[in-house]
């Protein structure tokens, strides 16, 4: 993917933390909806067995949160599936009765997203664990919704081959599919939508479909609407995505990191478009300002310079490497043991954030812009955070255009919690991005799919 590519895909957009519907329910049993009746929960235990039915309190909120600031919404049922026969038949149950359908992975999330807003049934689909076929000469794979990233590449070890969408945690793929993630490799890989072929999802009253059609796995067709992207990033409220056709790459023969810092913001941004602009294949580049890297340097026993810095990857052959790395002068990381302490230092960025305010969660933004837009945007994003006197840690994939901030906050911190909000609502809001007319064609689109509401109701 060429950085021009890049740059005319990502218009401006913002995803902040999903708004959230919050309603009353108290945590207890005595909340259960009242169409999560016995004889509901009786016909659950029928299609996925009994052992794969809790109504626990410990299960039920183990599954009512993800990683972000979100207070535990439990559902009412946590029910197991070990099969897309058994996701269609929960599914058209739910949409029978009208209970509230919602896919939990690996519960990783920043943005509430398996928080069951409304009660209702969360279905586990952790234990779909089957990688059904690898294609080497192909370069994809097929993997059911269980498979997490660490395990896929773990499995394809001995094939030369890898799958290099790296969003820090070690997700579901599925899951990845469903928030249409990114990270710390899309500058050079790109993101979920360009790396996924295929997706076999469950709709809500029960109907199994393959978007690209059954067995589908070229790179390429012209036949009908992209509903493999429509499913991408819909987050559990179209459907629930059970199967997956990936994309792999070949595991390049020499990779090289390499830090560099700044005097501030400004001259680090302005380097990542100029060195993009450079036509250099870089895998990674990574933005932390300095106190994202101060908390690095605390949480992960660093000794990082405390400023603006930029974390660089390349991948390619070992000769064609040197030639490129002569452009900057970076402090470099060949061997492979400090190599992966830096890159595990980034993964951890969110937990050394959070340990700056003990016992915190993290209030995360996200925000993609063409990348000649951002040091301007990066910057006018540090004086709104300085001017609210609050902390927020920037850490960005700035090689796409791409960048976090992690606000690390108690949920109960009203007056923090409000600063916060109003610095992320001067950011952008989803309205601006989308347009209101977009916002309904997209209401649409549910209304046609999901017309009973079930699918991970109060997401918007």
């Amino acid at each position: 993917m060429s950085c021009h590519r890049a740059i005319f895909r990502f218009a401006k957009t913002f995803k902040r933390p999903l708004s959230i519907q919050r309603c009353s329910r108290r945590y207890s049993q005595a909340a259960i909806s009242p169409q999560v009746t016995n004889a509901f929960v009786e016909d659950v235990r029928a299609i996925v067995g009994k052992s794969n039915v809790s109504t626990a309190d410990a299960v039920r909120e183990q599954h009512g949160h993800d990683e972000s600031y979100h207070s535990v919404e439990p559902p009412d049922i946590v029910a197991f599936a070990e099969s897309v026969e058994h996701v269609s038949k929960v599914a058209s149950l739910c949409n029978e009765h009208g209970v509230p359908l919602i896919p939990f992975g690996s519960g990783t999330g920043l943005e509430g997203g398996v928080n069951a807003l409304k009660g209702g049934l969360c279905l586990d689909i952790t234990k779909m664990t089957n990688i059904t076929s690898v294609n080497a000469e192909d370069f994809d794979c097929k993997v059911e919704c269980g498979v997490t990233r660490v395990t896929l590449n773990n499995y394809l070890r001995d094939t030369g081959l890898w799958f290099p969408i790296d969003p820090g945690a070690d997700a579901s793929l599925c899951g990845m599919c469903a928030t249409s993630a990114s990270g710390t490799n899309a500058v050079r890989y790109g993101t979920m939508r360009e790396n996924t072929m295929n997706l076999e999802v469950v709709l809500a009253d029960g109907r199994v479909i393959n978007t690209a059609g059954p067995g589908r796995r070229t790179k390429k067709t012209s036949a009908g609407y992209n509903l493999t992207n429509l499913f991408v990033g819909s987050e559990g409220t179209l459907g629930i995505i059970t199967k997956a056709t990936l994309r792999l790459h070949g595991i390049p023969e020499a990779t090289i990191s390499a830090t560099c810092t700044f005097p501030d913001v400004q001259s680090a941004v302005d380097t990542t478009v100029q060195v993009l602009q450079c036509g250099i294949p870089i895998a990674r580049i990574e933005f932390l300002d300095e106190v994202s890297i101060d908390a690095c340097n605390k949480y992960s026993h660093l000794d990082l310079k405390v400023a603006p810095s930029l974390f660089f990857e390349f991948h390619g052959a070992e000769a064609g490497l040197k030639n490129q790395t002569e452009v900057v002068e970076f402090r470099w990381a060949t061997d492979i043991d400090e190599r992966n302490h830096l890159w595990k230092a980034r993964h951890e960025i969110l937990y050394a954030c959070m340990a700056l305010i003990p016992g915190s969660k993290p209030y995360s933004t996200d925000v993609c812009v063409p990348i000649s837009n951002l040091p301007e945007v990066i910057v006018r994003t540090k004086e709104m955070i300085k001017e609210a006197g609050i902390i927020g840690p920037i850490v960005g994939h700035v090689g796409d255009g791409n960048f976090h901030v992690f606000y690390p906050v108690h949920s109960d911190d009203h007056e923090t919690m409000k600063k916060i909000k109003d610095v992320s609502h001067k950011m952008a809001l989803s309205s601006n991005e989308i347009g209101l007319e977009g916002l309904s064609v997209m209401r649409q689109v549910k209304q046609a799919l999901d017309p009973n509401g079930i699918m991970n109701p109060g997401k918007h």
